[in-house]
């Protein structure tokens, strides 16, 4: 859901004065210094802890003080990055040589329609298109993003709804990265925008059965949506129907119809507990309909078939267990078991169609995916070959279908386009995401690991390297993490990596508490008064890649982003000397600051996940790892941070109230760059060159520091 987690989606390819000290950052160039930021103390005091605040003032974002010390930090890095530009086009170069430059989606049947998106080559965003399969009407362009962002630095598409009788549709559009959306609706039939265009909503729209009913949600002043309304098509949002608030600061929203096509769903939301309304997608002026009312610490989803919800919940289930309930009674009191609680497995989600039930889950810290046929009763999982590898599910919006589709990948395998037949029990890859260039599986190697913590928990670590590879010569090591939410942080095939694995680069994921690999208590025993825990564990992940010969302090690179950043922070707080170089992405480092500022957009909605600092025991805690806070007279690693001017989840001045203190405090000679993107938010670049643009930066910055590999 938009505009609810601090997160940089885990991928390795992304697959916030005292004395001044200016030469203690130095670069290849003698004549690149950095800027210097300027003293303004801001005193905080909270439970009797006074906190001399030196950069308080980057907060600012109207002073022109404050923009023109962030243009002087970009000018820096580019400064200090300038005698990488050949490296930089070469990476660059490489990544886009094994892009396909015009690509086609695998068409999606919707009725009499195939929907699918390409892109053309040098087109920076795709076309969205469909055809008539009957009329031979040809193809219909429904909407070519590279015409939307021509007159924009940053254009990000959030939904793109095409209503149930084909005529409309209804898409969603960010156009400075802070993730405020406005709608929009097209005639597709005429090729015409509507009138009406309503802003200051989340990203989701969604149609009621009629083709002229449009509910959506908006924003309050801190991002939240919490505001469910009901759109007529034709009219104005002035005249819109308020159909439900969320008074609950903690709590946000989102609206969806059931594959069935027979219910609308609102789901509302915190991070520990949950609540689903319902409302009949035929008759969209009908209230809706509670299902089971929140309570604390119990999460329930929902999906519909025939006259039955399915209910995946944590009730009594730590791992959650699946049940079901009639429609005209969905109450917790008339809940029937279905799938028991499993100690061993974690149960993630479950998609309903007219003849089976398809269940997400998680044993051993591996995906699997369990097909239950609700003719017969007969089940079995779908058999992977790979022992590390990631499913992600498709929309599959045939309720009737007796195929499944997903997308299959791994650190080796591309990603690759499965249809399922749930009958058969047989799989046909529809397309496997072609790697210009060629690209030889055979030439890499996978393998999971396991450290052991400091509690004597064992900790994942998925690592792929190229062949032939003997551990008797420590090589370069790239080791990201993330680490919260219950975010499971999946290993899955990126093309630009190859640009650092053919150099000799070993690639590591830490799966580090915090996230959801090993079960609801891996993330349990990442959050809040455990949070410690994730920084530990991704020591301990450290340590043991150097003990075994993988690496060594000298070659070994780290990186997160978001919250990721945040365990990023941490670990070069606690054990500097442990890693040559991190790069922390748009990181969340003040945390201590924000979590005690409500006004922010995502704070009150995460007490669940850090703890409530107006609590003592939490701010306690909370201040012992804040990154921001923990800034030591000492030495760091390398360190480059990146910010997005536009960032709502984390605000452009964490990470420079970070490099700002960091410059002021370290006592090493190592670079420390900050790169502010000005015109996009928390994902970075839009389009999808400047992303590789953006990446040939980030890997240039790491190996220009490797030694010799």
């Amino acid at each position: 859901m938009s505009n609810t987690r601090r997160t940089l989606a885990p991928a390795l390819t992304t697959g916030f004065r005292p004395s001044q000290s200016p030469t203690r950052t130095i670069a290849r160039s003698a004549e690149a210094l950095p800027p210097t930021a300027h003293v303004a103390p801001h005193v905080h005091v909270v439970h009797g802890d006074a906190r001399v605040d030196n950069y308080y003032w980057l907060r600012d974002r109207t002073d022109p003080e404050v923009l023109a010390y962030l243009d002087a930090e970009n000018r820096y890095t580019d400064q200090v990055m300038a005698h990488t530009m050949e490296l930089q086009e070469q990476l660059y170069r490489e990544m886009r040589d094994r892009v396909q430059e015009e690509d086609l989606s695998v068409p999606e049947r919707r009725d009499d329609y195939l929907y699918y998106h390409k892109v053309e080559a040098g087109g920076q965003y795709p076309v969205f298109c469909r055809r008539h399969i009957c009329s031979g009407s040809g193809e219909e362009t429904l909407l070519d993003q590279n015409i939307l962002g021509a007159s924009y630095d940053y254009l990000r598409i959030g939904a793109i709804e095409v209503s149930p009788d084909h005529r409309l549709l209804a898409y969603t559009i960010d156009t400075t990265g802070a993730e405020e959306f406005t709608l929009f609706i097209k005639n597709l039939v005429s090729g015409t925008l509507l009138k009406e265009s309503i802003t200051r909503t989340s990203n989701h729209p969604t149609w009621a059965n009629d083709s002229q009913t449009l509910f959506y949600c908006t924003l309050d002043e801190t991002g939240r949506p919490s505001r469910l309304y009901r759109h007529t098509v034709g009219t104005l949002q002035t005249e819109d129907v308020l159909v439900y608030v969320e008074p609950d600061a903690s709590f946000h929203m989102e609206v969806s119809r059931s594959r069935s096509g027979d219910y609308l769903l609102l789901d509302v939301c915190s991070h520990t507990s949950s609540e689903v309304w319902f409302s009949p997608a035929n008759q969209p002026t009908l209230p809706f309909r509670l299902i089971q009312a929140r309570q604390a610490g119990i999460e329930y989803s929902v999906t519909h078939h025939e006259q039955t919800f399915f209910i995946t919940t944590n009730d009594a289930a730590p791992n959650f267990r699946l049940v079901k309930a009639p429609v005209a009674h969905p109450s917790r009191d008339h809940w029937e078991p279905v799938l028991p609680h499993r100690p061993e497995v974690k149960l993630d989600s479950t998609d309903a169609f007219r003849r089976h039930l398809v269940l997400y889950e998680r044993e051993a810290g591996v995906q699997q995916v369990r097909v239950i046929d609700l003719i017969c009763g007969s089940e079995h999982l779908i058999p992977f070959t790979e022992p590390a590898y990631t499913v992600l599910a498709h929309s599959n919006p045939d309720f009737e279908s007796t195929v499944l589709r997903f997308t299959y990948t791994s650190l080796v395998t591309p990603a690759s386009i499965v249809d399922y037949d749930l009958n058969h029990r047989s799989w046909i890859v529809r397309k496997q995401s072609e790697v210009r260039g060629g690209y030889d599986g055979s030439q890499y190697r996978s393998e999971r690991l396991f450290a052991t913590a400091p509690d004597g928990t064992a900790v994942p670590i998925s690592v792929i390297y190229r062949q032939p590879f003997n551990l008797e010569r420590p090589r370069p090591l790239y080791l990201s993490g993330y680490g919260a939410y219950g975010l499971s942080y999946d290993p899955t095939f990126s093309s630009h990596t190859l640009s650092l694995l053919d150099r000799g680069v070993v690639i590591a994921i830490a799966h580090v508490r915090g996230g959801e690999e090993l079960g609801r208590w891996w993330y349990e025993g990442g959050r809040r008064l455990e949070k410690r825990s994730s920084f530990t564990d991704f020591i301990a992940c450290a340590e043991h890649l150097v003990a075994q010969g993988y690496t060594a302090p000298d070659r070994l690179v780290i990186n997160g982003g978001s919250a990721g950043g945040l365990l990023i922070g941490a670990v070069v707080n606690l054990r500097p000397d442990l890693f040559l170089a991190a790069v922390a992405e748009v990181p969340f480092v003040d945390v201590v600051n924000t979590m005690l500022d409500a006004s922010l957009p995502l704070t009150v909605i995460e007490y669940d996940e850090w703890g409530n600092p107006l609590d003592p025991e939490a701010y306690a805690y909370i201040r012992s790892y804040s990154p921001y806070d923990n800034v030591e007279r000492k030495d760091y690693p390398h360190l480059l941070v990146t910010a997005g001017l536009n960032d709502p989840r984390v605000a452009y001045w964490e990470p420079a109230k970070w490099t700002a203190k960091l410059r002021a405090t370290k006592t090493d000679r190592n670079r420390l760059l900050l790169r502010t993107n000005m015109d996009a938010g928390h994902g970075g670049a839009s389009g999808r060159y400047d992303v590789l643009r953006e990446n040939a930066f980030k890997y240039a910055f790491v190996l220009d520091l490797l030694p010799e590999r």
